[in-house]
């Protein structure tokens, strides 16, 4: 792990860059249990807008984009994140993973940049309050290397998950759908301005937005679908 040990396993800083913040427990309850009446108790700011699953699917359980893009937006604003024109177009895109579970597991996102020649890629994440991306690792494939990389966080915060030895509580913070499936155990928070970097290629990870939302912006090398493996056996994209 370039002389990184299991503990700094999503601790893979560039110099001068910030390191990542580990909650003691009555600090993560206070951030957990969040609201615009306890402002002062929160990693950053307030508790972000709440929704229904059902916001999200309609009367016939589709998945209803336009539903999720505007939360997606609302969330931006309410950040005053710039919402440039690019993003109202088809290349800003949500999914839910085929769980029919948005409010817990699924994202937006945009791929400023995703250079396969030369090896770089620049993605934008967004999640709605306490959304996860599932667990997944990305392989080496006939086009790319395993994708390595790191994770700088604009807005909101986020836990982020890597192998290792299990973080003391971890089971209760992981959603439903993946406590049986989710190998990646080592839970640490990201606040905004702090970066971190997957510990090793091939590793399983994970990220899910505290109670406010997050916006997280994702250096890495280049992005092949093909190499994208989840562990839950029924996500889709």
């Amino acid at each position: 792990m370039s002389g990184l040990n299991r503990r700094e396993m999503l601790g893979g800083l560039a110099a001068g860059a910030a390191s990542v913040s580990i909650f003691g427990a009555d600090e993560l309850r206070a951030a957990e249990s969040c609201t615009p009446a306890k402002c002062s108790a929160c990693p950053s700011g307030c508790a972000g807008k709440t929704y229904k699953n059902a916001d999200f699917y309609t009367p016939d359980g589709k998945f209803n984009v336009e539903a999720a893009k505007k939360a997606y937006y609302d969330m931006m604003t309410a950040f005053n994140y710039p919402i440039p024109p690019r993003l109202h177009t088809d290349d800003f895109w949500t999914l839910d993973f085929g769980l029919g579970r948005f409010t817990e597991v699924g994202m937006a996102g945009i791929f400023w940049i995703n250079n396969l020649k030369d090896n770089y890629f620049g993605h934008e994440i967004y999640l709605l309050p306490g959304q996860m991306i599932p667990e997944h690792a990305h392989l080496k494939t006939e086009k790319t290397e395993p994708k390595l990389e790191g994770w700088h966080v604009r807005y909101g915060w986020v836990y982020i998950y890597g192998e290792g030895e299990p973080t003391p509580g971890v089971e209760e913070r992981i959603p439903p759908t993946h406590r049986k499936v989710a190998k990646a155990r080592t839970e640490k928070i990201l606040k905004p301005g702090e970066c971190a970097c997957l510990g090793k290629a091939c590793e399983k990870h994970w990220m899910r937005a505290g109670p406010q939302g997050a916006i997280v912006s994702e250096y890495a090398t280049a992005h092949d679908m093909a190499g994208l493996k989840f562990t839950h056996p029924d996500v889709k994209l």
